[in-house]
């Protein structure tokens, strides 16, 4: 589709000017349009028409006629080929056409003209450019129109052959009722509404079948995605030809369909990736600039199904040439000519610049798009080629991206790559009405009727007559009851009027008659119809009075509402002279009413739908009869059909313009119940309905659907009837029907009111009430619709959407989205909610408007779409610091809402997009920019922001590898933009609680655009880490606070470990790996403070030094900031605990192992020692405040299980330093031990519990202490003031196990008098193989033992020192004390002392249960038989012992080899028996046989448990001691229960016993007087003897 626009200027014709009355018809594709008649011989009319035009292989007629008393006359002709017309935006002077007498035909169509005549007329022919390129652009084009015009003018070329060879591309953007889809593009719009035009459907108004100019609106507009990017990534080897524009072939491809209402103003989803620069292109390149010289002349292209388009628009935007240099009168096929481009352009070609000398940044930053950059590369050549502008090709082109967001509009499917786009304002000023149209489109705007002057002056007239006799204050009829003396008929329903008398009413002024019920329904002024009906019944006189009566009333109209007239006046441009003449014209025409007034009427029943069923079978018969005064026909009857189809055309003349046209449906019946009443009433037949047409308002040719109302209450009727309606008229034959009258009417009031007078804003009239939306202007101009309305018949709800479709045009001006948003909602209210007794869905009562249901439905289509492309840039239109403009974001998303509202109820679409998902898409299309923007622009936008004026250089504003600068203000920014959406935004856009946030959607959709790059930024910098761990630690911190802040509690993130923890990993653990360092270097530092200050305690509280201090200070910084990063990833959380735990161990390991190689050094001093252990027992004391810290049990467990390790190596290293701090008082306290024990050997007395004993002891205990008293009264006072409690108990524990093993192993267990026996019964104590080397010592030298006395007072003196360690509770527990192992084996010893031999003998074979080891490692095995035998009378037990042989002696020696074997009977009261028996021995033989028996006799004291045997196979050597070869123990407990026993006895290399066995020994070691306990001694202390060969 293309728009021509012609505008009739004047003519100059030969002959007198009284004979001419000329007006000018203009004729293409079946489209006729017509000026007013204007007199003389140079007429002037100054008339614009515009024509949509699909084919450019016709012509434009333009016929002169003259004006004639019954006929016109055709003054002459002239045929235009469309070919050769022009395109251009701006008017032209025109060109003189010679007019001729005849046409030429070709088939059915005009093809020229001939036969000159002498008149000529001139006009000014055009295709308009496309709407919507900005004005520079504009100027720009129009200029090079004209240049190339000219080159055509100058013969350079053919602009002739050119046109011929190729046609006009037809202007984008353009839609007509013939193309459906034309409207809104199914990718642009988010919705498609669905319409069609091929046959008008049911419940439908179609558009008028004259199709003259002034009935639609400007359908041109350009879309917008010329300037955007928009097309798919497989059209950019085509340039700018991806933009492709909307033509029915391509529209696969067309960023945007638009209406004839404009452009949506959308962009494709495909743009985003168009944001590369040219790779694709370069290829082409010398393609392009050598096809651009040729097409910057080409006129068009045609596509290969005939449709016009931009085919070549990268080679130049190829423009028409055009020179009439002739009529196209010949008939003669025309053949392509080749044109060739004029010489000098090709002789300029070598200095066309290349693209890339054209764009010498273009793949560097360039501030276009990539496509943005070809449409400016195909621009450049043609300016170039047109030698205009100078070869240095400055990419900046700043015309081409004007400012605001005029320039930068991009919808929600698709984002432009803002990165490479010119910066624009973050939120711009409210100047945007001006820089943005306010409106959906300029076509949506430039309203038609405003220009058609014809139409204009007509509705001017139409205008005055409503409103200088309004039918508002019309006279009423004088109603009075009246007998007929004849039959008479009701005049509203036609029904008899039944009765003897008083059958109805009359009115005593008109006299028209109907019953009572319809008095109410008459309608028309009755003092009008009054003097209709007098003047043609000739009664003058009542006639004149009547006329006086309306001269009264139209005079005091005027002279009481002057204002009325004035706007009238203005709105139409009438100039006072003609309007006051027009004025008396007017009042005539309503003084003659119709008695002049004619009309012929022809209505074409077409068909009906949703009729009642009024026969028994469930259908109809139905027909129609429609009635015009008193004249009625009737159609034929289709039987069985509700939804019947007549199509019978009906021709009445109407003289009276009150008549009405009466249209009812019936249902024919032939039974005899219909003849009865055929008899009895006029009605024979049911009724299905009627629809009642005022003749007044009747206009034009109309085609509309009338829905079918009651006539009775007791009517049932339903559907609707479709009826096309022709009236002419006389006088007004040629005017446009009366609600296209209307539409004029309204759209120049609002032009005037808000264009004029309010210099393009809308004025918001102050109304309340139910039908405050039905009150459109101020108060005179409402009046002025409302009257004209209700004169010619227009319904309110077609007033309500001619308006919506005025403010559309205006919609973002302030105020105007909550006036169209209540307007809307009550259209939808109008049509949605059905009524009962009409019983018609919405869609089809909405099929049945006036105003054109595709119309109105691509109207809302295209505001659907600008509405969302303007809320996809809400930051910018509706600025947060505006509360009007917020008010006004609020109600175009109410506006959003009603379109859904419209779409779901009234057009009763299936799944219309819910407006809360298309707000929140447009919310995040608009965050999608500003991210884009605020990431492009950040240290532009946060200098001006914090007004700070650090200048840097442009490479260094963006993100970085050397450094972290631009992020912080990023998340400055972002924050900014988060906040404002929550604390502005979310609060206006609250229409939808549950389903739109949008400070949530804002922090979603920039953390999740964040994210992205962050993440990819953050991967680079892993790479080569040129910036400080601290930056990178810092850069986490805040990252983390906008995500915690911001983003956690968001509904998409919930129950998501976060990822950005994930990013920083590598840089924490580098963090912490240098802190680790950092840490040790302080630490070193902090204990050589220490050791210089001399380990001083911190304060006097405190029992520590300053270093652990220091060193937890430390670590507590380092872990805090581990701590701060709240690190939510349990796994990453984990690798930094056990990193950090790693470094703990290090710290306090270096300080533990640095102490106790130095701490023997200091334990000399006094305090040094105990402040050194403090602070061991601190660092295990904050070690485990720090585990607590790093979470305890919910710790990692590797981290946990490191941690816990190192609490038990420090625990160890304390246990250490104070064993090492207690052995340093060895000396010492062996010397005061010393001191005890000569005290104790002066100890005298009996050991009895006499009272004097008992004060004996006490004092003797006293005196025995006091050594060790003195040395432990001052040290341990020192301690408990110096030491922490936990080390001073470790301290005592320590002193406690040196006093006690120092008492026993110098009091109690060794002699008294020789240090060597004592050290060889300690060291014996320990290793049994030396206690054999006890018999030598026993011999030589003589020893001592306790007296009970001495062990009374030794027992006292224990109980003193347990409670002294014990200090009433502040010291060792006394639990503790009691089980001491040190005590337990002190005062075992002591008891032990005073039991005799035979007890100890007993309490060792009772408590030594596994003497004999040989199980381990035998050295041979004894064959023995033991019986046991008690006697029955006495008790006493008799052993039998018979050695049988032994086996497998395992025993090397180089002389005579003679084993025997030993037995020995071990076990108490033995003293005066015999104890030990010998074998004879065998020589040299390993496996000797002896069986021998023995026999020993055991007391009735004691029962075999207390016995057992000891089996020794020695080497019998002579002239020395007998050698031992290996040791076996058997116990007679095993033998006593069966009596017998008979057993191989592995024999082992010595005796094993445990501590008490140890203990007994060493008593009884020192009993050297007891024969008994000499010889068990000696006994027990036996092992192996070495061999000769080892």
């Amino acid at each position: 589709m293309s728009l021509l626009c012609v505008r009739v200027k004047r003519a100059k014709f030969q002959g007198s000017p009284d004979k001419f009355n000329t007006y000018v018809t203009l004729k293409v594709q079946n489209v006729k349009s017509t000026t007013v008649a204007v007199r003389g011989d140079q007429p002037s009319w100054e008339q614009d028409f515009m024509f949509e035009i699909s084919r450019l292989d016709l012509g434009l007629s333009v016929e002169v006629w003259n004006k004639g008393l019954i006929w016109d006359t055709m003054v002459g002709t002239v045929w235009i080929a469309l070919k050769t017309i022009r395109q251009s935006d701006e008017e032209g002077p025109g060109e003189w056409s010679t007019l001729e007498a005849e046409t030429l035909m070709k088939g059915d169509e005009i093809c020229g003209t001939k036969n000159p005549t002498p008149h000529k007329i001139l006009l000014d022919t055009r295709f308009e450019l496309p709407f919507d390129i900005p004005e520079e652009e504009a100027r720009y084009w129009t200029y090079k129109w004209e240049q190339i015009n000219a080159l055509g003018a100058d013969n350079e070329y053919s602009s002739q052959e050119e046109s011929l060879r190729k046609p006009l591309p037809t202007a984008a953007a353009q839609c007509s009722f013939e193309d459906p889809d034309s409207a809104v593009d199914d990718r642009d719009s988010d919705y498609r509404s669905e319409t069609s035009n091929s046959i008008p459907p049911p419940y439908h108004t179609t558009a008028q079948p004259n199709a003259s100019a002034h009935q639609f609106p400007v359908p041109v507009r350009l879309p917008q995605q010329l300037l955007l990017p928009g097309s798919p990534r497989d059209s950019c080897n085509d340039s700018v030809q991806s933009y492709d524009l909307d033509y029915p072939e391509r529209r696969a491809l067309s960023p945007t369909s638009s209406s004839r209402y404009g452009s949506s103003c959308n962009v494709s989803p495909g743009s985003s990736q168009l944001s590369e620069l040219d790779q694709c292109h370069e290829q082409d390149d010398d393609r392009r600039e050598r096809d651009s010289i040729h097409s910057c002349h080409s006129s068009g292209s045609f596509s290969r199904d005939g449709q016009a388009g931009f085919g070549e628009q990268e080679k130049g935007l190829e423009v028409a040439g055009e020179e009439e240099k002739g009529r196209a009168c010949e008939t003669k096929e025309m053949k392509d000519v080749t044109t060739h481009p004029p010489p000098d352009l090709v002789l300029h070609r070598d200095h066309i610049l290349s693209p890339q000398e054209s764009f010498p940044e273009e793949n560097a930053s360039s501030p276009f798009t990539q496509a943005r950059a070809h449409w400016i590369r195909a621009v450049t050549k043609v300016r170039l080629q047109l030698q205009e502008i100078p070869n240095d090709g400055d990419p900046s082109l700043s015309q081409w991206l004007p400012e605001g967001p005029a320039g930068g509009l991009y919808g929600i499917d698709s984002m432009p790559d803002l990165r490479r786009k010119k910066p624009l304002p973050l939120v711009s000023d409210l100047s945007l009405v001006q820089s943005r149209k306010a409106g959906i489109t300029s076509a949506m705007a430039t309203r038609t009727s405003l220009k058609d002057e014809e139409l204009k002056s007509h509705v001017y007239k139409k205008t005055l007559q409503a409103l200088i006799y309004p039918i508002s204050c019309t006279t009423p009829h004088n109603f009075e009851v009246w007998s007929a003396t004849t039959p008479t008929y009701c005049y509203e329903c036609e029904g008899l009027l039944w009765g003897i008398a008083r059958q109805g009413m009359r009115c005593s002024e008109c006299g028209v008659k109907c019953h009572e019920k319809c008095q109410d329904l008459l309608n028309a002024d009755c003092l009008q119809r009054a003097a209709e009906k007098s003047s043609k019944h000739g009664a003058e006189d009542r006639t004149q009075n009547i006329i006086m009566a309306m001269k009264d009333r139209m005079k005091i109209r005027e002279r009481n509402k002057p204002e009325i007239f004035e706007v009238i006046r203005d709105v139409f441009t009438v100039s006072k002279a003609a309007h006051v003449q027009q004025m008396k014209t007017v009042k005539q025409s309503v003084l003659d009413g119709t008695s002049k007034w004619s009309a012929k009427i022809t209505i074409t029943v077409v068909c009906a739908q949703g009729l009642q069923a009024k026969d028994k079978t469930g259908s109809s018969d139905p027909y129609v009869t429609v009635q015009v005064g008193k004249t009625k026909k009737r159609t034929k009857t289709i039987f069985g059909n509700l939804n019947p189809v007549w199509e019978e055309k009906f021709h009445f003349e109407c003289h009276n313009s009150s008549d009405r046209i009466k249209v009812r449906v019936w249902d024919e019946d032939d039974d005899i119940k219909s003849r009865v009443k055929q008899r009895l009433k006029r009605e024979s037949d049911d009724f299905l309905g009627q629809t009642i047409i005022e003749v007044r308002t009747l206009s034009g040719e109309m085609d509309v659907w009338y829905n079918l109302e009651k006539r009775t209450d007791k009517s049932a009727v339903s559907g609707a009837i479709r009826l096309q309606i022709s009236v002419e008229i006389k006088g007004e034959e040629k005017v446009a029907p009366y609600h296209v009258q209307y539409t004029c009417l309204h759209e120049n009031l609002f032009h005037y009111l808000t264009d004029i007078q309010g210099s393009g804003g809308v004025r918001i009239p102050e109304a309340r009430g139910d039908d405050a939306w039905k009150v459109y202007f101020d108060e005179t101009a409402q009046e002025i619709v409302d009257e004209f309305a209700m004169r010619y018949g227009i319904e309110s709800i077609y007033q309500a959407m001619t308006h919506f479709a005025c403010l559309s045009s205006k919609y973002m001006c302030p105020g105007v989205p909550a006036v169209m948003s209540t307007l809307l909602a009550n259209i939808n209210a109008y049509y949605a909610h059905t009524t009962a007794s009409t019983n018609v869905s919405a869609s089809d009562r909405f099929a049945a408007s006036n105003f054109g249901k595709e119309r109105f439905v691509k109207l809302l289509d295209q505001l659907h779409n600008s509405l969302r492309i303007d809320l996809s840039t809400y930051r910018n239109n509706f600025p947060a610091g505006s509360p009007e403009r917020l008010q006004d974001l609020k109600s175009t998303v109410d506006l959003l809402t009603s379109i859904t509202f419209f779409r779901m109820k009234v057009q009763e679409l299936q799944s219309p997009p819910r407006a809360s998902q298309v707000v929140k898409d447009c919310v995040k299309a608009c965050l999608n920019s500003t991210y884009e923007y605020i990431f492009n622009n950040c240290h532009d936008l946060y200098s001006r922001q914090y007004q700070l004026k650090q200048e840097l250089p442009p490479e260094e504003q963006g993100p970085s590898i050397r450094n972290l600068d631009f992020w912080p203000k990023l998340i400055t920014l972002i924050v900014s933009i988060i906040e404002e959406d929550k604390n502005s935004y979310t609060l206006v856009l609250n229409q939808f609680p549950q389903e739109l946030n949008v400070g949530k959607v804002s922090a979603e959709v920039m953390w999740q655009l964040f994210s992205q790059d962050m993440k990819y930024a953050l991967e680079e910098h892993e790479k080569d880490r040129l910036c400080k761990s601290a930056d990178y630690m810092n850069l986490h911190f805040k990252v983390k606070w906008l995500h915690n802040e911001y983003v956690q509690d968001l509904p998409a993130f919930q129950g998501q470990v976060p990822e950005y923890p994930a990013w920083f990993e590598q840089f924490v653990l580098q963090w912490l790996d240098e802190n680790e360092d950092v840490s040790l270097e302080f630490l070193r530092g902090a204990l050589e403070r220490d050791k210089k200050d001399g380990f001083q305690q911190t304060s006097e509280h405190a029992l520590f030094s300053c270093s652990v201090v220091d060193v937890f200070t430390q670590l507590n910084q380092s872990f805090e900031i581990i701590r701060k990063l709240e690190c939510p990833d349990p796994n990453i959380l984990a690798h930094y605990m056990r990193r950090f735990a790693k470094t703990i161990g290090k710290v306090l390991m270096q300080y533990a192992d640095i102490l106790s190689k130095n701490f023997p050094a200091y334990c000399t001093k006094e305090k040094m020692p105990c402040i050194l252990m403090n602070n061991m027992q601190q660092l295990r004391v904050q070690l485990e405040k720090m585990f607590e810290a790093m979470g305890g049990k919910e710790l990692d467990p590797e981290a946990a299980d490191s941690l816990k390790e190192l609490q038990v190596k420090l625990n160890t290293v304390l246990d250490e330093l104070s064993m090492v701090f207690g052995n340093s008082f060895q000396v010492r306290i062996d010397e005061c031990v010393r001191q005890m024990a000569d005290i104790l050997g002066q100890v005298r007395g009996p050991g009895n519990a006499s009272p004097n004993a008992r004060a004996s002891v006490a004092q003797d205990a006293d005196s025995v202490l006091r050594p060790l008293m003195d040395f432990l009264d001052g040290n341990l006072t020192l301690f408990a003031t110096v030491c922490e409690k936990t080390v001073l108990k470790r301290v005592l524990k320590e002193l406690w196990r040196v006093v006690m093993n120092t008492m026993e192993r110098r009091i109690v267990l060794p002699p008294l008098t020789d240090q060597t026996g004592t050290q060889l019964i300690f060291t014996a104590a320990k290793e049994l193989s030396h206690l054999s080397k006890l018999k030598d010592h026993m011999v030589r030298e003589e020893t001592r033992n306790l007296t009970p006395k001495q062990c009374a007072v030794l027992d006292l003196a224990l109980d003193t020192i347990k409670q002294y360690f014990h200090a009433g509770g502040n010291g060792l527990k006394k639990a503790f004390l009691e089980k001491s192992p040190d005590l337990q084996s002190l005062r075992y010893a002591l008891s032990l002392y005073t039991q005799t031999t035979d007890t100890l003998i007993k309490t060792f074979v009772r408590s030594q249960t596994a003497q004999g080891s040989g199980v381990d490692d035998p050295v041979g095995e004894v064959s023995i038989q033991v019986d046991l035998f008690t006697h029955p009378g006495t008790g006493e037990h008799k052993v039998t012992v018979k050695v049988v042989a032994a086996n497998d002696l395992k025993w090397q020696t180089a002389g005579m080899f003679r084993p025997f074997v030993e037995v020995t009977m071990v076990g108490p009261h033995q003293s005066d028996k015999k104890r030990k028996f010998t074998t004879k021995s065998k020589s040299n033989n390993w496996a000797p046989k002896y069986n021998e028996t023995f026999h020993f006799l055991l007391g009735n004291e004691e029962g075999p448990e207390a016995y057992e045997l000891q089996i020794c196979v020695k080497d019998y050597c002579f002239a020395r001691e007998d050698r031992v070869l290996g040791l076996a123990v058997m116990p007679l407990r095993d033998v006593a229960a069966k009596g017998s026993c008979a057993c191989w006895c592995p024999l082992g290399r010595k005796i094993h016993m445990d501590e008490t066995g140890m203990t007994i020994l060493r008593i009884l070691s020192q009993r050297s007087n007891d024969e008994v306990a000499r010889e068990f001694v000696k006994l027990k202390s036996e092992s192996r003897s070495m061999e000769e060969g080892s």
